[in-house]
């Protein structure tokens, strides 16, 4: 399927590695062009190179912190009029909520609800007057099905599940939507540690293996997601298919979550 957006630009955030880097390998592969950023220079300047030179596509490396007013300040400086943003951010430690400091939730909501609320601030307007815009958010299947260990990012994501509820009716008669993509157990660094903390494991291999089985164990589809899959639904997204789809809350969780709604 021709996903209508070769040509086009996306912000792309997190994009050094993980979620981030797997979706913007694939808007890459459908030929828009990149903006990417991270917080460490040198794997974002990897990942750019690599993926310029895997799909032909532009990508540009802005080593930047998003979730801080300097980082989107950098980001919109960069790409002042993207048709497609992804916004990204490493969820908060997990941990039990008595341990948790003010600075900890005012971190986890900087860049977990704050940060994608500025860059479509910042967006939406010019999205809008062109008459194209996919803003994709990821989140966390945790807003769906929570895990007490991980109350920060839950909190915070629920704030901007809220949020992109009411601005993505606005926006849809101009062809701009917004929806936000739940990851749950896919293959990447931040699994390892989530799984760890939701098992009680202890930090030797032994025990996060351990930890990963007990997960698995509770997935229908017997397995866990790959990041090419999920980068995979990100660009049907932001295609030119998907424009009567907004305000969403997909879940990729290999059937998981219990609930039918």
């Amino acid at each position: 399927m021709d996903l209508g957006i070769s040509g086009k630009t996306a912000l792309v955030c997190g994009a050094s590695r993980g979620l981030g880097q797997a979706c913007a390998r694939a808007l890459a592969q459908e030929g828009v062009a990149l903006v990417l950023v991270a917080r460490a220079a040198q794997p974002l300047e990897r990942a750019a190179r690599a993926l310029s030179d895997e799909t032909g596509v532009a990508a540009i490396p802005v080593a930047a912190d998003i979730a801080t007013p300097e980082g989107q300040a950098a980001a919109i400086a960069a790409c002042p009029a993207p048709d497609i943003v992804v916004t990204n951010a490493g969820g908060p430690p997990p941990g039990d909520f008595r341990d948790w400091s003010r600075d900890d939730w005012n971190a986890a909501l900087e860049a977990n609800l704050l940060a994608p609320v500025a860059l479509m601030k910042a967006y939406v307007d010019g999205m809008m007057a062109r008459g194209f815009g996919r803003i994709v958010n990821i989140t966390s299947g945790s807003v769906k099905a929570p895990i007490a260990t991980l109350g920060l990012s839950t909190a915070a994501r629920l704030g901007l599940t809220g949020f992109v509820a009411g601005l993505a009716r606005q926006t849809v008669a101009r062809n701009v939507t917004i929806n936000n993509l739940l990851p749950s157990a896919i293959e990447t660094e931040r699994l390892r540690v989530t799984a760890t903390a939701q098992f009680g494991a202890g930090a030797s291999d032994e025990a996060v293996e351990r930890a990963l089985a007990q997960r698995q164990a509770g997935i229908p589809a017997g397995r866990f997601g790959r990041p090419e899959e999920f980068g995979a639904l990100c660009a049907f997204l932001c295609s030119v298919h998907a424009g009567y789809m907004t305000g969403q809350n997909l879940l990729v969780d290999g059937g998981a979550y219990p609930g039918s709604l």
